[in-house]
C-alpha cells in the first residue's frame, strides 16, 4: 500500500438488530469491523477508525516501503528519533516481550523473512519450491533499547510487531471512535478478530464468537460469549499458512528457534483489559506449547485453547457456558513504558 492508495470502502453489515450499526472493510492485511450504538454514531466512528488505521500502517507496517519502520530497517541499525505512534508501538512490543518472558518477541523479523513471510500475506506464493533459509533464534528483545522516543536498534535486527500491533490498533481505534462521538453509546472495533470495546455495551455485553477457524460463522466449535469491557484477541496457526519445499509453515514463530511454533495448540483466544495484552498473551500461549495453560492461569488471563485434534480447553476463568459474559481482569501488562493513546 503506497501513501497515495485510498483505503477500501466500508460496507454496511446487516445484523438484524436495528439498535446497532455495523460496517467492515479490508485493512492492514486483514479485515476491520466496527459496531456502534446508537446507529447514528457510525459515520463519525468510521472516520476516526480510518485515521487510526492509516497512521498505524504508515508507522509500523514492514510490508510498506514508505513506512517509518521500513525506513529504519533500511538504515542498517543505529539511533533513531521515532514518531510518538511508532514509539508507542515498539514500547508495547518490548513490554509484551518482557512480560511473556520472550515468548512474544518483536525481534523475529528476519526469522519470518527467512521462512518466506517477506511481503503482505496475500502476495505470498503458497507453494514455493525452494527451501527456507537456515533458521536461527531471534536476537532477543533485550538487544533493543527504547528511551522515550529514541530507539537504539542494533545492526542486523529487524522488528516485526505482529504479536501486538493489531491489538494496539484495536485499542487506539476504539478510543478514537468513542471520542469522535463525545463518549455517547458504545463501540466495538475488531481487526482480524482482535477486538476491543469501549463505552456502554448493549444489553449484557457485545455478542462475539470465539472459534478455532478463520471463519467463525462456519465453525461448529465456535463458542458464543459476551464482552462488556476490555478486549479479546485470537492467535491461530490456521489463518496464515504456506508451503515451502513441501513443508507447511505458519506465521507464529518461536523466537527460541526461529521456526514456526510446533506446540499442541492451533488456536488460542485470550481476554484482557486491553487488546494489546490479549494479542500478546494469545501469541505467547501458542509459542509456550504444553506450558500455556499454566502460564495463562498464573497470569490470570481467561483463555480458550483449541488443540490440533480439536480438543477445547479453558483456562483462567474463561466461561464454560455458551452466551456467558467474560470477566476481564483489570490493568495492563504491556502499557508499561507507554499508556493507551500515546507515549509518556
Amino acid at each position: 500500500m503506497s501513501e497515495l492508495t485510498m483505503p477500501a470502502p466500508w460496507r454496511r453489515v446487516s445484523t438484524g438488530d436495528a439498535t446497532v450499526a455495523v460496517a467492515e472493510r479490508a485493512a492492514l492485511g486483514t479485515s476491520a469491523r466496527v459496531a456502534v450504538w446508537p446507529p447514528e454514531n457510525l459515520g463519525r466512528a468510521l472516520a476516526a477508525v480510518d485515521n487510526v488505521l492509516s497512521a498505524l500502517d504508515r508507522q509500523a507496517s514492514r510490508f510498506r516501503q514508505d513506512s517509518e519502520i521500513s525506513w529504519i530497517h533500511r538504515s542498517g541499525g543505529g539511533l533513531f528519533m521515532l514518531s510518538d505512534g511508532l514509539a508507542e508501538a515498539i514500547s508495547v512490543a518490548l513490554e509484551a516481550a518482557r512480560w511473556t518472558g520472550g515468548l512474544a518477541d518483536p525481534t523475529v523479523g528476519d526469522a519470518l523473512i527467512s521462512l518466506g513471510y517477506d511481503r503482505d500475506f496475500a502476495a505470498i506464493d503458497p507453494e514455493r519450491r525452494e527451501p527456507a533459509d537456515s533458521p536461527a533464534p531471534a536476537p532477543g528483545w533485550q538487544t533493543v533499547r527504547l528511551e522515550g522516543p529514541v530507539l537504539h536498534l542494533p545492526a542486523g535486527v529487524r522488528l516485526d510487531l505482529g504479536a501486538t500491533a493489531k491489538g494496539l490498533g484495536s485499542d487506539r481505534a476504539v478510543r478514537a471512535a468513542m471520542a469522535a462521538n463525545s463518549q455517547a453509546g458504545g463501540v466495538l472495533v475488531s481487526l482480524g478478530g482482535d477486538m476491543a470495546v469501549a463505552g456502554q455495551p448493549p444489553r449484557d455485553g457485545w455478542p462475539i464468537l470465539a472459534a478455532d477457524e478463520p471463519n467463525p460463522a462456519g465453525s461448529s466449535r465456535a463458542q458464543p460469549v459476551r464482552l462488556a469491557s476490555g478486549a479479546v484477541a485470537t492467535s491461530s496457526i490456521t489463518c496464515r499458512q504456506w508451503r515451502r519445499a513441501g513443508r507447511m509453515l505458519h506465521h507464529i514463530v518461536d523466537p527460541r528457534t526461529g521456526l514456526p511454533a510446533d506446540g499442541p495448540w492451533q488456536t488460542v483466544s485470550v481476554a484482557a483489559a486491553t487488546c494489546a495484552d490479549a494479542n500478546a498473551a494469545a501469541t505467547a500461549a501458542i509459542v509456550a506449547g504444553d506450558g500455556a495453560e499454566e502460564w495463562l492461569a498464573t497470569a490470570g488471563m481467561p483463555a480458550r485453547l483449541v488443540s490440533h485434534d480439536a480438543e477445547v480447553r479453558h483456562a483462567g476463568g474463561w466461561p464454560d457456558t455458551d452466551g456467558d459474559r467474560i470477566e476481564v481482569p483489570s490493568g495492563s501488562h504491556v502499557y508499561g513504558g507507554a499508556r493507551p493513546g500515546g507515549v509518556r
